[in-house]
């Protein structure tokens, strides 16, 4: 199975101002010119750790076929300026016993560093794959996901960035016939994140999960917009981002904490029978924190199964908190403790238990609360 839609150049796209609607929430300042120019850029260095029977393949970015992941100029600049690309290969037939890991680790914020990444699920086939970003870096990614007819994929992003970092990726999905994909982002580090996750169908019965969470903390900028085009019958799409922001009200304009979720469905007319529907939920934890939420669905036939949207964002629940410091619990732990059931429904979902448990960890130490679980552990 192929991407069958050419990959634009980069002179397809301007140079964004910021006043253009897919860039009005990002602070282009702040990106050091990923969206510019990727002249002299390098490549991220990639490490696979493959489960039995998965191939892996480092190949020239021009072997490649025609890709539809040039969404924007720097996801078109990322793949004018790799060289190479890592291919994630699940064959026919295969289920795979253990995640895949590929990790991309940042060398550094400059120059600018790029990664391309291909993951392919063959027909009939079960995996999933994890996908690392750690260190620090100035970096564009791109990874494109093909899952054949009726295989089963699940791709994992994590960004664990160093507090100094700048990323700027695109998640391009392909879903064929009767295929299910799940895709679950999770965003804890860097300085700017902008993530954009896209799902397009090549045939119909194919079933997508969006799956994010994400933790903002002083100074992090943390955007993620979500599009999800329904060109096919009896597709089926759900999508759910939960966030919660902490930013240090001391520190004025640099300490807060901004968050950006977009989330957009499109529904042609040719799509009857789809099912879809997308929620983004997010939690404030302090003054010093924004969170903008834009659910966007867009219906060209009455001929669906159903179709919906909702978002929401407030205050942490001081009837939360008052219950549990009545049981002896002290307020920062107690808001600790709201913020971790918070998110455990997301990660309850992606159905990898030993990354729920990684993921329940690294929140945990956002929040600055390791010590008292190991303690109630004991």
């Amino acid at each position: 199975m192929s991407v069958v839609t050419d990959t634009p150049g980069v002179t397809a796209f301007e140079i964004p101002t910021g006043r253009e609607e897919a860039w009005r929430f990002t602070p282009l300042r702040r990106l050091r010119g990923l969206h510019e120019d990727l002249t002299g850029a390098r490549e991220l260095p990639v490490t696979v750790d493959a489960a039995p029977g998965v191939r892996v393949e480092t190949v020239p970015v021009g072997d490649l076929s025609p890709s539809a992941a040039a969404l924007d100029r720097i996801s078109s600049l990322v793949r004018s300026a790799a060289a190479s690309a890592t291919v994630v290969t699940v064959p026919r037939d295969l289920v795979a016993g253990r995640p895949t890991i590929v990790r991309l680790e940042g060398p550094g914020t400059s120059p600018a560093a790029v990664g391309v990444v291909h993951v392919v699920a063959e027909p009939f086939s079960e995996a999933v794959v994890v996908i690392e970003h750690v260190g620090s870096a100035t970096a564009g990614t791109n990874v494109e996901v093909q899952v054949g007819e009726g295989a089963s994929l699940t791709v994992m992003s994590l960004q664990d960035w160093a507090d100094d970092t700048v990323h700027v990726g695109r998640i391009h999905a392909v879903v064929g016939r009767d295929a299910r994909y799940r895709s679950f982002v999770a965003t804890l580090g860097g300085s700017v994140v902008r993530l954009v996750p896209t799902v397009e169908y090549s045939a119909t019965g194919g079933d997508a999960e969006l799956l994010g969470l994400f933790y903002a903390d002083a100074g992090q900028h943390l955007e993620h917009r979500s599009l999800v085009d329904h060109t096919q019958p009896h597709c089926r799409s759900n999508v759910l981002y939960k966030g919660a922001l902490a930013g240090d009200p001391a520190l004025g304009e640099t300490g807060i904490a901004r968050t950006v979720w977009v989330g957009d469905v499109i529904i042609r007319a040719a799509a009857v029978g789809t099912d879809t529907y997308e929620l983004n939920r997010n939690l404030v934890l302090t003054d010093a924190g924004r969170a903008d939420s834009v659910p966007n669905l867009e219906i060209e036939t009455g001929e669906i199964v159903g179709a919906g949207h909702a978002s929401a964002t407030g205050r942490f629940d001081d009837e939360q908190l008052f219950y549990l410091q009545a049981r002896g619990i002290p307020a920062d732990v107690a808001t600790r403790l709201v913020v971790r059931g918070f998110f455990a429904d997301v990660i309850g979902r992606l159905g990898v238990p030993e990354w729920e448990s990684r993921l329940l960890a690294a929140i945990d130490a956002e929040l600055g609360m390791a010590a008292e679980v190991n303690e109630d552990d004991d």
